[in-house]
């Protein structure tokens, strides 16, 4: 492990701009900084996209400083106009608050390590906005924001030719006023956030300067734009966002998107995403390079990943159904880990009542015909939970269900189908 902070980062690439390159390096070599990142309440789970400055905050805990989340309380009722081509929907406070609680309880699961004493702290900004009143908003924080220099930010320049309302336009005072609030209260000398962000945490400095001086040490940083290899944005795919809740995207999900990365990527997730040494990273990225088939540097990735957002456990689930669903057993699994496993393969829902193989074939949208049927069964082309059938006068009932729940029905070598028992 290198000993400076910074060195990290670059050798990691999780640096894209920074407002003072040199200064805070000196100052991180000779302090402990406290620093923050953000996220609003816009959903009640992040995905994980939001992950990528957040794990530069634990980096930064690992070499001994302070880092500060701030739970959006009260920018999420307002809307971040970053990256954005029009307006968003307001959320009721209700909503936000309720998306306030998730965020704060997967921070918590995410960040926070009994055993650990440099703990990360937490903080709300509705805590110190909800009794600030238009006229103090006005008198205190709007005077010093130049109208000229807030429109040539990109957050805003960028929403021009279609329109910015007066609400999102004050997006960027609002979060100047976390940076120097944190300033003041917490000691808070570097914010950092995505490449989309440069905008605001620079909006936040010029605040800080106005109002404690211009020789007010205080830092930014930015993380590069994650792209795949292909050009495309990292986090999305066909189905889409990942999510780090286990009920929107779960476990067995989250572990196959990590472990169906491209090879001209996964060194490069690798650096961003997990906390191994830069020698274990290398010798993968050897791997890579001579022994790409066996995918290590992807199987470590998912395992990494998988562990850090979900736990063990659930690591010990994905490896389970995916070693089913690779050797066709798959009456070991349980109703849980087929309804995960399960979950975006094609689905039919039928009664219990026992029929003739080949009629069930047809009935369950399996065979577009009896002919059709009839052949692939008697070709061993088709599978029960695992078992293969070739007599056509086999009948199919409730009895050979797992749980009383579910049927799979294996056609060739990897299309299943799952069968819910009405």
């Amino acid at each position: 492990m290198t000993t400076n902070i910074i060195d990290e980062l670059m050798w990691r690439d999780a640096v894209n701009q920074q407002t003072d390159a040199e200064g805070l390096r000196e100052y991180v070599e000779k302090n402990k900084i406290s620093l923050y990142c953000g996220v609003d309440p816009t959903g009640d789970s992040m995905h994980i996209g939001h992950l990528i400055p957040f794990m530069m905050l634990k980096r930064f805990q690992a070499f001994g400083h302070h880092p500060y989340i701030v739970i959006g309380g009260a920018t999420g009722t307002i809307g971040d106009p970053s990256g954005r081509t029009s307006e968003r929907q307001l959320q009721t406070m209700e909503q936000v608050q309720h998306n306030v609680d998730c965020l704060t309880n997967q921070m918590k699961h995410l960040f926070f390590d009994e055993k650990n004493e440099q703990q990360l702290s937490m903080v709300n900004n509705y805590d110190w906005t909800k009794d600030l009143s238009l006229l103090d908003f006005l008198r205190d924080y709007g005077k010093n924001f130049n109208i000229n220099t807030m429109l040539a930010k990109d957050i805003v320049s960028s929403r021009l030719e279609t329109g910015i309302s007066f609400t999102e336009f004050t997006y960027q005072i609002l979060q100047s006023m976390d940076y120097l609030h944190l300033f003041r209260h917490h000691d808070v000398r570097l914010q950092i956030g995505g490449a989309d962000q440069w905008g605001n945490i620079t909006a936040g400095l010029d605040l800080i300067r106005k109002k404690e001086g211009a020789e007010a040490q205080a830092f930014g940083l930015t993380i590069p734009l994650m792209l795949k290899s292909d050009g495309t944005k990292f986090g999305k795919t066909a189905g889409g966002a990942i999510w780090l809740d286990p009920e929107k995207t779960s476990p067995y999900e989250f572990y196959q998107f990590w472990l169906n990365q491209d090879d001209r990527d996964v060194i490069k997730y690798l650096k961003f995403f997990t906390f191994l040494t830069q020698e274990e990273i290398q010798a993968l990225e050897e791997k890579v390079a001579t022994e790409p088939h066996k995918r290590e540097a992807q199987k470590t990735l998912a395992r990494e990943m998988t562990i850090f957002v979900h736990s063990e456990e659930a690591l010990k689930d994905a490896l389970t159904i995916t070693d089913a669903l690779f050797s066709g057993d798959v009456k070991q699994l349980t109703a849980h880990q087929i309804e995960d496993g399960f979950k975006n393969m094609p689905t039919e829902t039928i009664g219990k009542e026992t029929k003739n193989i080949v009629d069930w074939l047809v009935d369950t949208k399996i065979e577009p015909s009896k002919r059709q049927a009839r052949e692939d069964v008697t070709n061993g082309a088709i599978s029960i939970n695992g078992d293969k059938i070739t007599d056509t006068s086999v009948d199919i009932t409730s009895d050979l269900s797992i749980d009383d729940k579910f049927i799979i029905v294996r056609k060739g070598k990897k299309k299943y189908t799952l069968i819910k028992l009405a």
